[in-house]
């Protein structure tokens, strides 16, 4: 693993903790959310997901697409995307962090170019690079790029966040999905479920 993930002291516990039951979470909507569609549709979906899940790289680039274009563009769904980390855990801070740096405007581009390079990542192992170009294809420069992922205080708050999906919204893997505060599922949702989903939502 290169050298530029040694500082983000990713808590080694976010990925280990054992959480007894399955008690359903309320999740709420904090203002650090990067959030898609009108905050006043009647549907609020929430989605947790890690830039270095392959599950959730699948449903980004095969099924997120239509269902935006069907339900959050048209003002029908409301939705927001929380941050969650998976093994390798600096790699998806990593994305995060760049993410947030790039702008709350740039902030899906980022991370949906990163899906769409995880393939890549895993096979080349050219995890900085990857990044890297994906970071200066969102207008940051090479230092701003190294000043965003040794971010302590940024990183912190990532990992807050994180901690929170697990304790408080019992978040025990990826990618999971909430509908108007109940878990809908924990793993890749088919857009026909996501249909049924919203339908039985919106009644």
């Amino acid at each position: 693993m290169p050298n530029f993930n040694r500082r983000l002291l990713v808590a080694a516990a976010l990925s280990t903790l054992a959480l007894a039951g399955c008690s359903k979470g309320a999740a709420t909507v904090d203002t650090a959310d990067m959030t898609m569609g009108d905050p006043n549709a009647k549907v609020k979906m929430v989605e947790y997901a890690s830039l270095t899940c392959s599950h959730c790289g699948k449903f980004n680039n095969e099924v997120f697409p239509a269902f935006k274009a069907k339900y959050i563009d048209t003002g029908k769904v409301h939705y927001t995307f929380k941050e969650f980390l998976t093994p390798p855990n600096e790699v998806a801070a990593a994305g995060f962090l760049t993410a947030r740096c790039a702008g709350k405007d740039k902030y899906f581009n980022v991370t949906d170019a990163i899906f769409h390079a995880q393939q890549e990542m895993f096979t080349t192992g050219d995890m900085r690079g990857i990044l890297l170009r994906t970071a200066q294809s969102a207008g940051l420069t090479e230092e701003k790029f190294n000043a965003c992922i040794t971010d302590e205080a940024a990183l912190k708050a990532l990992n807050d966040r994180v901690e929170k999906a697990i304790k408080v919204d019992k978040i025990t893997a990826t990618p999971s999905f909430m509908i108007n505060g109940k878990k809908a599922k924990e793993g890749e949702m088919t857009l026909a479920e996501l249909e049924a989903a919203v339908a039985e939502a919106s009644k």
